[in-house]
Order: structure tokens, then C-alpha cells, then sequence
């Protein structure tokens, strides 16, 4: 149960953001979000979908690279976070120690001697940071083999979640895997497996079956008016397959696959019968490259 009240939640929300203002890293404060600017941001990743912006003493503070956020009020007091691309954890790790770090000058985190960093979630508490990096894992769901590999990465203290996190299942075979604890060696080892184990699953499903779905997935995506999330996703994850293998006939850029995620309306605002029609338009700018 969160106990803090609006005037403690609009205080916190002050002193974070004074603390920003001597950040060498530049950061952009949004207080009053529109409905449309949250659905990007979380398409982005770059806030929660939990994240109750419209209630008192909620801030959002992002870099003008895009590479970190800061929440405030979202779960916990002050949450940060940084995006790179590939599996470069280092570099992550390098550019969100470099905010907290700034913003400590100004602020005091709660730490226990014996628990470590207190946060409102007993999960986070302790060293109080999860390493995440983010798999289009297609080849080993279609071989049904994704089960066997998530149990063991599970056995090895790594957890595997969806699209965005708690609660959200790996529709497409989208998948975050995430630790709490370990070196960043051994997690960046569990990533290389997972890397060769989909390698090795996507050849074993061979060119004609990759060709027959992904031309099924472009077809079904260009004869919707309005698509469910779901099917967004698993379109994209075989149009996103089709490209990265150059495929003939699908001269795409996984990248741009994966821009196309924003504008989904995951787990959005929108009423869903506007937000299917919003979908189908997203991805049928996707499949064709418009």
C-alpha cells in the first residue's frame, strides 16, 4: 500500500526536480502529459505503462538523446532508467550511474545497512537496479522449444517477461529477460545463449516455411481494417524475421520493424475499437515500408 499523500508526493516531485537542474546531463521535465504524448512514451519504453501521470506529484525527466528517463512518483520515489540498443550493458550501466549519481549531489535514496536500497517493491530491494535487454525470439516459439529455454534461464535466477514487463505475456515472442542480481558478465553470457539457441531454432525452420508465413502475415495485415494487439505483434515478429533474413519481396530494415512498435497503442489510452484501426494502419505502413 502506498501511505504518502498528495502534498509529501508534490514536495518529492520539487526536490527531484531541483535536483535535475544542476544535472551535467541535460533533462526535459514533462509534468502534463496528453493522452498521445504518454502513448508514444510508453511505446518508446520510455515510461511505464503503470505510470498514473495524471495524478499529483508525478514528473517525467528525459534526456534529449532519449537515453534516459527519470520517473518520479511512478512505484517507487525516483526510478531511472537508460536505453541502448544491442547488448550493451555497459554502456547502460555507464549512462544511468552517471544520473543517479548527479541527482545524488541533491538528494538523499533511503539505504539500509542490512537491506540495502529500500524501495516499495520487497523484489527491487537491495542493490535496487534491474539489467534488461530485449529478444525477437521467433525461431524457438515456432519450433516449441521457447519453453525449455525460459526454464532454464529462470534456473539460472534470470527472469522472462513480455513486451513491457510485469504482467505482459511475449506476444509475437517478444521477450524481456532481466536479473536483479549477478555480475553483468553473467548475464551478458545468458544473452549469448539465448542469441545461438535462436540462431539454431530459426535455421531449423527453413526458407520456404519463413517465406509461406511471413507473405501470410504481410496478406492478413493488408486486408485488415482494424487489428488486436496481438495480431500486430505477430505479424511484425515474421515481417521483422522476413527482413533481417532478407527475404525477396520484403525489403525492410528490422529497425524500422521496431519503430513501428510505438505506435501500436500498447496497452494505450485509446478506446480499443480506434486503437485496432490505429494498429492496422501502423503495420500496414510497416509491411510495405511507406
Amino acid at each position: 500500500m502506498h501511505l504518502a499523500g498528495e502534498e509529501e508526493l508534490q514536495s518529492i516531485m520539487d526536490r527531484v526536480l531541483e535536483a535535475a537542474e544542476t544535472c551535467p546531463i541535460e533533462l526535459e521535465t514533462f509534468k502534463n502529459l496528453t493522452n498521445a504524448e504518454r502513448d508514444y512514451l510508453v511505446g518508446c519504453r520510455l515510461v511505464s505503462p503503470d505510470f498514473e501521470w495524471a495524478m499529483p506529484g508525478r514528473a517525467l525527466l528525459i534526456d534529449q538523446a532519449r537515453s534516459v528517463a527519470v520517473m518520479v512518483n511512478e512505484e517507487d520515489h525516483v526510478r531511472v532508467q537508460a536505453l541502448t540498443a544491442g547488448l550493451s550493458f555497459l554502456q547502460a550501466d555507464h549512462i544511468c550511474g552517471e544520473a543517479i549519481a548527479a541527482l545524488a549531489h541533491r538528494l538523499e535514496f533511503a539505504f539500509s545497512p542490512k537491506l540495502g536500497y529500500l524501495s516499495a517493491s520487497h523484489i527491487n530491494l537491495g542493490a535496487g537496479k534491474r539489467i534488461s535487454a530485449m529478444f525477437h525470439l521467433i525461431g524457438l516459439a515456432r519450433v516449441k522449444r521457447l519453453p525449455a529455454v525460459i526454464s532454464a534461464l529462470t534456473g539460472r535466477g534470470i527472469s522472462v517477461r513480455g513486451l513491457f514487463g510485469e504482467s505482459s505475456r511475449a506476444i509475437g515472442a517478444y521477450a524481456q529477460v532481466s536479473v536483479l542480481s549477478g555480475s553483468l558478465e553473467e548475464f551478458s553470457g545468458a544473452c549469448d545463449y539465448l542469441v545461438r539457441e535462436e540462431r539454431k531454432a530459426r535455421s531449423d525452420v527453413g526458407w520456404d516455411k519463413l517465406i509461406e508465413r511471413a507473405n501470410q502475415a504481410r496478406e492478413f495485415a493488408l486486408g485488415s481494417a482494424a487489428i488486436s494487439l496481438a495480431d500486430a505483434l505477430r505479424v511484425l515478429a515474421w515481417i521483422r524475421w522476413a527482413a533481417s533474413a532478407e527475404v525477396p519481396g520484403f525489403h525492410l530494415k528490422p529497425r524500422d520493424i521496431d519503430a513501428s512498435l510505438t505506435g501500436l497503442e500498447i496497452r494505450g489510452t485509446m478506446q480499443e475499437e480506434q486503437a485496432a484501426k490505429r494498429r492496422a494502419e501502423t503495420v500496414q505502413r510497416a509491411v510495405t515500408g511507406s
